[in-house]
């Protein structure tokens, strides 16, 4: 395998669990593929176009003797390294579907009931924490930016601070953070919250989330909160707590749908399916999403609105995730019944109201399937922020479509121009469908053209702007925290 005992490259240093490329080995070196998620969609461009470091996982369980990869990407034009940390299979199992997925994302969810405390997954993921957090400190000269992401890595800022005190680290925390009833079922919570105050600051997507925090820090012994300012003073430092809602790569969207391939490739979709109206979901098969939900309130819809029965094609784009963990696989039966079910009732001969697609798409793929919809259906049952929202309105250069949301993905509070439905409730959710379906066009373009609007203003690059902005590195080796403007 690559691998490279040289410096890192100047720029930032991301931390994140998954590196933005899948390792596997290669006759004469490593084999990378490129990897998909919200997550590198979000901060890659950054990488691109600041330079530095990304330190994750590759995909791969360590074989004795192998070394990590370390090397240069992308390859035809390399802009920043990749590095990567290599974990056994039994680490990744305590550390990753263990207590990271196990038990933190259910709780952070409000799954709390789902969630799974085990002394012996804690440690694995202390001990993982620690070995992200030592790559960390070999790529961290100083003044260079140490930036962590996520649920999995909640430790590595102390264990930075604890060994450098003089380099700069922001945290962002991408899934919803519970209130403190949640959050302080846990036994390690203290733990957890101490190692996030190791940064200097810490973002969410909503004032909600950012506020639990707060309210929950108030449990640790030592930390002052001023919940107005969103700051903590704990052991002599101030740590600001920040509003940073994600954005996309706006050019990016909205540039691939303007080219006429994908344009074509859209038209296609629509003519293949040769229904007058299509509905567009997309997302990871996880039980935080309400597939289910969402398919039994189309079915409630047909069921309500026999005149679009043959006049409407649902396609459900449903990305496999996490497919050792068995709710995962419950999740996968549940949708792949439903989706039966409602081909059996409501299909006419060859004609089927539901066409379920279990595999990635390319952006080009999926732009083109953004254009191709009516409306997008992105309704959760929780989430912390939900990218597929701003996607699908960063692609309709044509001005239409309509953007089905629930209350509980974190971007509706950024897009108060989409029709909210609840996914709880399957007969307000099918209302959604109908409202969005039958919609005058005129009111369409007025939705679609302010949510266009927010979505350009607050992109990936006003985003990263935000965060940069809350850390003003003077001398190296020294940081000062102000408020984002």
């Amino acid at each position: 395998m690559e691998h490279s005992t040289g410096p890192a490259p100047s720029g930032v240093v991301v931390v994140a669990n998954r590196l933005p490329y899948t390792i596997r080995p290669a006759p004469g070196g490593a084999e990378l593929r490129r990897a998909v998620g919200g997550l590198v969609t979000a901060v890659e461009p950054v990488l691109l176009a600041e330079g530095g470091v990304w330190i994750g996982w590759g995909g791969r369980t360590a074989a004795p003797g192998e070394l990590p990869v370390n090397l240069a990407v992308p390859r035809e034009a390399p802009r920043y390294r990749i590095h990567e940390v290599l974990l056994t299979a039994a680490e990744y199992r305590g550390y990753y579907h263990g207590f990271a997925n196990s038990c933190l994302w259910p709780l952070s969810h409000l799954f709390v009931g789902r969630a799974v405390v085990r002394a012996e997954h804690w440690e694995a993921y202390r001990a993982v924490n620690r070995r992200f957090a030592r790559a960390a400190l070999e790529n961290a000269a100083p003044g260079r930016l140490v930036w962590v992401h996520d649920y999995h890595l909640t430790l590595v800022p102390a264990f930075v601070r604890e060994a450098r005190p003089d380099v700069p680290i922001a945290f962002f925390w991408h899934i919803p953070f519970p209130p403190p009833e949640a959050f302080l079922v846990l036994p390690w919570a203290r733990d957890i919250l101490a190692g996030l105050l190791g940064s200097d600051a810490i973002g969410f997507h909503t004032a909600d989330y950012a506020r639990n925090f707060l309210r929950t820090v108030r449990a640790l012994p030592g930390a002052e909160v001023d919940e107005e300012q969103g700051a903590v003073l704990y052991q002599g430092r101030v740590i600001r707590v920040q509003v940073l809602p994600i954005g996309v790569d706006w050019d990016a969207f909205d540039g691939t749908a303007r080219r006429p391939a994908v344009r074509r490739r859209a038209e296609a979709i629509r003519a293949a399916l040769g229904t007058p109206h299509i509905l567009l979901g997309v997302d990871r098969l996880d039980y935080t999403k309400g597939i289910p939900e969402r398919l039994a309130a189309f079915g409630a819809f047909l069921d309500a609105h026999p005149e679009y029965r043959g006049k409407v094609t649902f396609i459900q784009v449903g990305v496999p995730s996490r497919s050792e963990v068995p709710e995962y696989q419950e999740v996968r039966r549940r949708v792949e019944e439903a989706v039966g079910r409602l081909n059996g009732l409501h299909g006419d001969g060859w004609q089927v109201p539901v066409r379920y697609v279990v595999r990635p798409f390319s952006r080009e793929e999926l732009v083109a399937h953004y254009l191709a919809a009516d409306a997008a259906l992105v309704t959760p049952l929780r989430d912390g922020l939900n990218l597929v929202a701003k996607e699908y309105v960063a692609s309709r250069v044509d001005g239409a479509g309509v953007l089905v949301l629930s209350p509980f993905a974190g971007a509706a509070a950024q897009l108060p121009e989409a029709v909210l439905a609840n996914p709880y409730e399957v007969n307000d959710l099918a209302a959604g469908i109908f409202r969005a379906l039958a919609m005058d066009p005129a009111e369409k373009g007025r939705r679609m053209e302010a949510l266009r609007r927010r979505v350009r203003e607050h992109d990936l690059r006003w985003w990263w702007d935000q965060v940069r902005s809350l850390l003003r590195v003077g001398e190296p080796g020294t940081a000062t925290l102000h408020a984002a403007g």
